[in-house]
């Protein structure tokens, strides 16, 4: 027996700054391990040697992915038996609401050698500052191309007839609740399907729907009401019971990019660059926003300005990406400082007692 294995992210380096939503997404955890540690100290490891122990024992498994490391993750989730392991380290410093009753402190520190870390001060101080550097350039350039996105969707926007997209909303919302209602409360979560990361645009589209037995395909441009259909979708849902998986935009977090409502087997998306998809079942349905909203002949029209902004766009983004790229360098750089002063076999223990801890929970 194999549990279902899910994949998104948490938080993620966007056009606002590190964006987190791990408020929402550990929310109504029985059981939280907070992972402290530097870089290097085998947190991720140790994260993902939990998350396969427990894969091969059955349970469905949840993972956080590193939006500045496309090798780690930033944590690991039982959703059933309500229990997980996160890295509580910068930027995605977790408050604990019940410490030692639901969160737990793991110190990864306790493996380092400080004596040799210390003959390094100067190079592990002098690389955490370039660090910070380079995440304060990408965030400023992803707002740089935010901006001029903006200008993209304000050529659209004049061009939209509104009557149509509220209609079009109305009757989405009509075709996926009915007259449906559930007598409990909507549980909502917020999530990031996908990421800037160093290595680019990554997303989960694919492995989130996976099971999912009816897909819509957003197609349109910025601007043609794709987030503003999505909010109002989970509104709707959340009004009538239903629970609402919410993925926010990884460029920008106050846009959608996806709902889910499992409990209907639907999933509804943004199915445009960066993360475009085409129907590959044939239950799939592509939704045209441009086609339905968007006076004919706009791309056309503004060829030149279209064109124009959407390079400026595309180029912020490229160099933001760099300054990703060469965080992640640095940070490798530092790491090796961390990775040679670690006995890896407490690692190894702490890791074991986390195991032996999550399954006496699970007996119990």
């Amino acid at each position: 027996m194999t549990g279902i294995v899910r994949h998104y992210y948490a938080g993620g380096n966007t056009a606002k700054g590190f964006y987190s939503l791990y408020d929402s997404v550990l929310e109504g955890l029985d059981r939280l391990y907070i992972l402290k540690g530097g870089p290097g100290t085998g947190k991720s490891s140790l994260m993902k040697e939990i998350g396969k122990h427990m894969e091969e024992r059955g349970f469905d498994i949840e993972y956080l992915h590193c939006a500045s490391d496309n090798n780690s993750i930033d944590g690991v989730i039982l959703p059933k038996i309500k229990v997980g392991v996160v890295d509580g380290t910068a930027p995605h410093v977790i408050e604990p609401k019940a410490p030692g009753v639901i969160e737990e402190y793991v110190n990864l520190g306790v493996a380092w050698n400080s004596m040799k870390l210390a003959e390094n001060k100067e190079e592990i101080l002098a690389l955490n500052q370039e660090i910070s550097k380079k995440f304060i350039q990408a965030y400023d350039t992803f707002a740089a191309s935010l901006r001029a996105h903006d200008d993209i969707e304000d050529i659209y926007i004049s061009n939209m007839d509104f009557k149509k997209a509220n209609q079009l909303t109305k009757d989405i919302i009509a075709r996926f609740y009915g007259e449906n209602s559930l007598e409990k409360e909507s549980r909502v979560q917020h999530r990031f399907l996908g990421a800037a990361t160093p290595n680019g645009a990554v997303d989960f589209i694919q492995n989130l729907t996976a099971d999912i037995e009816k897909r819509y395909f957003i197609k349109g441009r910025a601007g043609s009401g794709k987030s503003t259909m999505l909010k109002k979708l989970v509104a709707a849902g959340e009004h009538r019971g239903f629970d609402v998986e919410v993925y926010h935009c990884g460029f920008d977090p106050n846009s959608l990019d996806m709902v889910i409502l499992r409990e209907l087997g639907i999933a509804i998306f943004d199915s445009t660059s960066p993360h475009e998809y085409f129907p590959d079942r044939k239950s799939d349905e592509i939704i045209d926003m441009y086609e339905t909203c968007i006076t004919p002949g706009t791309d056309e029209k503004y060829a030149a300005e279209i064109a124009r902004t959407t390079k400026a766009y595309k180029d912020k983004m490229k160099e933001a990406i760099s300054f990703l790229a060469e965080a992640k360098q640095l940070r490798d750089q530092l790491e090796s400082y961390y990775i040679e002063a670690m006995d890896f076999g407490i690692i190894n223990e702490i890791k074991e007692q986390i195991i032996r801890e999550i399954e006496l929970f699970i007996e119990n």
